[in-house]
């Protein structure tokens, strides 16, 4: 297995509070006709929003098999978790009372089984390119996340850095209006990162200039998926 997974408040909150106190909604998803990792990224991508924040992955080496997880935290205090079972994938959200979890059911649902239909009919180069497009979604998530725990600098260069070398291989991300402009403020936040003490704390006087120029570029990035998922 391949893990990431973050030391942080909110992790330690879902995990020993949340999943066993608060209110939530259930839904579960068939893997066929795609594999176990393509639709953890599709899943991972839908559920996924400007407002949402990814606190732990674990992703599995096997694309066919399970152990791939997700936990995602919303700005509206809300839990999403996302697991690859070995025979059907899980997607659970969790709520405070006097919230719903209508949304799982009522949209969440209803877009992945939409968007897995249209993902396997696409063509093989087409589909390697959206699924790396999201990993680049993925990578903008990590940094983001970062930032908001105040990494150290050299892990925050890297993973600025991280991000922008997944996309440049991806024609579909080059070839989109704007993509040069994603790519000059990546290149401008690791010059302005590498100047800093590699070691040190990531400057709190730079964290809300860097996280909307992040959440800038994925709201970009998350409209060139989910187009790319709805035809």
């Amino acid at each position: 297995m391949c893990f990431l997974v973050m030391e942080n408040r909110l992790l330690d909150q879902f995990n020993n509070t949340i999943i066993t106190q608060w209110l939530s909604n259930e839904i579960s998803i068939e893997y066929k006709p795609l594999n176990h990792r393509e639709l953890f990224e599709i899943a991972y991508h839908t559920c996924n929003s400007v407002g949402m924040r990814n606190i732990f992955i674990k992703l599995s080496q096997d694309e066919d098999k399970a152990g791939s997880t997700a936990i995602l935290y919303s700005n509206t205090k809300k839990f999403i978790s996302i697991e690859a079972l070995d025979d059907v994938f899980k997607i659970t959200k969790y709520f405070d009372e006097g919230q719903t979890g209508d949304k799982l059911t009522d949209e969440i649902r209803s877009a992945i089984e939409t968007r897995k239909l249209v993902f396997f009919g696409k063509e093989k180069d087409l589909k390697a390119q959206i699924l790396k497009t999201i990993l680049v979604e993925r990578k903008l998530d990590e940094t983001a996340h970062l930032v908001m725990l105040k990494g150290i600098n050299r892990k925050i260069y890297f993973a600025i850095g991280d991000a922008r070398e997944s996309a440049a291989v991806v024609q579909m991300f080059m070839e989109a209006e704007g993509a040069s402009l994603v790519q000059l403020a990546l290149n401008k936040w690791m010059t302005i990162v590498q100047r800093l003490d590699q070691e040190k704390t990531f400057p709190d006087t730079h964290v809300p200039g860097l996280l909307k120029n992040l959440m800038q570029i994925k709201k970009w990035l998350l409209k060139l998926i989910s187009v790319s998922l709805e035809k």
